[in-house]
């Protein structure tokens, strides 16, 4: 397997680990709020195109379904090459399709532009997190990864928000051609500033000891390894819902309390990303201490977090309230960021290093295909039962992830004494 230069680098001393952490922040940023502009002009596609929310829905999953086909092999690149390059590369090529989906003129032009963000956007999160993990060992991996996560909620509430409040007043087109421009500069900014870091460097005398020749080796091992696969089911359930709510919170919003169209963005988003926001940081906290405890801890801690926000979900599609809702939101928010700080870190617990790349695509895989379903399915029984309870519906689904994720943790546990051993 190459291996990308190290010699001594100026630019990476003590603080560098977290300075990384910083930059990529940004670009975690602009890859959700890229995402999140089209959920937040829906009802001005709606008019324009003469959309149902089925049709509306298939906007939102042709992203997740090109995101998901190209997650196994962008991973494996990840393994193979330069981080450094596929990040930079990737976020100025997602940037350029953001703003050209500001050009469509038809409903299938939206699609395609949607489809080919999904592909650009494919290398970020397993390179991202590879090379988080080569500049965090075990201590810090968990609170490093969660403070990243932050960006997702900041960029799906900044993405809308400013999605809202721009297409309001100069049409949905413009808020593409804002986020993709300036997304693109970032880009160019980041060439000179990311570091690429020797893989293995945190994990001591762990270092990668696999040396797989071939992507079909590096899936196979990862297949072979129950916790791994079982974690990756808990992605699937989480994700569904997680979609289902980000694609319609901001429709449902508006169809039930009506109150403009930023201002239902900024609900559907604020109280939600905020309360995640409090959770990633917490969850990050509580998983680094808990995996000390012995394996499994991180699973654990995942589990809660979605058990506890399966009746949050139910609350926010049954109540006409508004005071009920926010609580609902912030409650889903809460539960949601536990679960999120730790998906790769858990994932990496029950791994080899070498195969962190490879990993981080195909949980995304695995995760985003299952989800890729989630638009169009609740835009389906939305159409038939109203929105409010195709949302309320998923609250099944984060409850049995929650108890499969116990599983995980079960399965971690009685996994053979491995390099995890030295990680706990």
């Amino acid at each position: 397997m190459s291996e990308p230069a190290t010699t001594p680098d100026r630019r990476v001393g003590p603080r560098y680990p977290w300075t990384i952490v910083g930059l990529l922040w940004f670009c975690g940023f602009f890859n959700y709020a890229d995402r999140q502009a089209v959920n937040a002009v829906f009802p001005l596609l709606q008019v324009e195109f003469n959309l149902n929310l089925t049709q509306q829905g298939m906007i939102a999953s042709s992203f997740m379904v090109v995101y998901a086909l190209t997650g196994p092999l962008a991973g494996f690149l990840v393994d193979l090459t330069s981080r450094r390059v596929l990040i930079v590369t990737g976020l100025g090529f997602w940037s350029l399709i953001a703003a050209g989906t500001g050009t469509a003129r038809s409903f299938g032009a939206i699609l395609g532009f949607r489809a080919a963000e999904g592909l650009g956007e494919s290398v970020y999160f397993p390179a991202t997190m590879s090379i988080l993990a080569d500049y965090h060992g075990p201590k810090t991996r968990s609170r490093a990864m969660s403070l990243h996560q932050t960006s997702v909620y900041c960029g799906i509430v900044g993405g809308s928000v400013f999605a809202g409040y721009l297409a309001e007043r100069a049409g949905w087109r413009m808020p593409f051609f804002v986020l993709g421009i300036v997304g693109f500069l970032y880009s160019i900014l980041l060439v000179r500033l990311i570091v690429e870091p020797k893989r293995g460097a945190t994990d001591g005398k762990l270092k990668a000891s696999l040396r797989p020749v071939s992507f079909s080796a590096n899936i196979r091992m990862l297949l072979r390894n129950p916790a791994a696969v079982v974690l990756m089911l808990v992605f699937v359930g989480a994700n569904f819902v997680t979609m289902s709510l980000v694609t319609w919170l901001p429709s449902f919003i508006h169809e039930r309390f009506s109150m403009g169209l930023m201002k239902d963005n900024l609900t559907a988003t604020l109280f939600m990303q905020g309360g995640s926001l409090v959770g990633v940081l917490a969850g990050g906290a509580i998983a680094d201490r808990a995996i000390r405890r012995g394996r499994g801890g991180r699973m654990f801690v995942q589990a809660a977090g979605l058990i506890c926000g399966g009746p949050f979900v139910l609350l926010v599609g049954s109540t006409h309230s508004m005071t009920l809702l926010i609580v609902g939101l912030v409650g889903i928010g809460l539960a949601k960021g536990v679960y999120e700080a730790n998906i790769f870190a858990s994932l990496y617990d029950v791994i080899d290093p070498s195969l962190r790349g490879t990993a981080a695509g195909l949980i995304n895989t695995v995760g985003w295909a299952g989800a890729s379903l989630a638009p169009v399915v609740i835009g389906a029984i939305g159409d038939r039962k109203g929105l409010g309870a195709a949302i309320a519906s998923t609250a099944a689904v984060y409850v049995a992830a929650g108890m499969v994720a116990i599983l995980a943790g079960r399965l971690a546990i009685l996994q053979r004494p491995t390099f995890f051993d030295e990680l706990a």
